[in-house]
């Protein structure tokens, strides 16, 4: 059962491989036979579960509540879908979302769950410093678009340089990983050599600062969780 269980996730999950937009298409008939044999099986895993537990015990667990839900979800949009396929009417597959709850929910999966309930368990303590790393993304975006937005500076495709404060954002946010490094800030140094000194600043306060504290934030509160889990308290 366990062993069945798991090829029935991992057909399930690598369903998406196959499905439009698709690595290597299949048509939709094959992808969606499939697929609903995948949920049959959950149903069914589902179903035999409920055979052997007390029905108050049952409905009282939050992972059967979670599959049925997937379930159900997964067969609704499959068949929303198909229907508008028929009629030449171009959507998406939405459900595919919720095809990793099967994953962390069955009862074959306790490790994965323990894991995802330590991301979980650490989420709310890197909040504060998520919220100060975008707060000085923020104000550095706003003195970016006060520096250069009014002196009409172009990007080397001919588009208009930091002059959209939305843009500036992704911009600087996509520097945080020094993906876009030096580019964002040549149109910059190529009117002044001084603004170099704005992009300077923002990167070592935002990737070598805030990066550090982040991930070491991160690893700390899941070495704790973990260490939790391992000794069974509350688990």
């Amino acid at each position: 059962m366990r062993t069945a269980t798991y090829f029935f996730i991992f057909l399930n999950l690598s369903l998406a491989v196959f499905e439009e937009p698709a690595v290597y298409p299949l048509p939709f008939l094959v992808t969606s036979l499939v697929e609903v044999l995948c949920l049959l099986v959950f149903f069914g895993r589902l179903t035999h579960f409920a055979k052997v537990t007390h029905r108050s015990v049952f409905w009282k667990d939050t992972k059967n509540i979670c599959i049925m839900a997937a379930v159900l979800l997964s067969l609704t949009d499959l068949a929303i879908y198909g229907v508008l396929r028929i009629y030449n009417v171009k959507s998406i597959r939405w459900s595919r979302i919720v095809r990793p709850i099967f994953l962390i929910n069955f009862a074959e999966s306790r490790q994965i769950r323990r894991a995802f309930r330590s991301i979980r368990n650490t989420l709310p303590e890197i909040t504060y410093v998520f919220l100060l790393f975008m707060f000085s993304l923020l104000m550095f975006s706003l003195m970016a678009l006060k520096l250069f937005g009014e002196r009409n500076l172009q990007t080397a495709e001919g588009l208009p340089y930091f002059r959209n404060y939305l843009e500036i954002v992704f911009d600087l946010y996509v520097l945080v990983t020094t993906a876009n490094s030096p580019d964002v800030m040549m149109p910059a140094f190529d009117f002044s050599s001084w603004y170099a000194l704005f992009f300077i600043a923002f990167v070592i306060i935002n990737t070598y600062i805030f990066m550090s504290l982040f991930l070491a934030v991160v690893y700390n509160n899941y070495k704790k969780h973990l260490k939790v889990i391992f000794e069974g308290t509350n688990y």
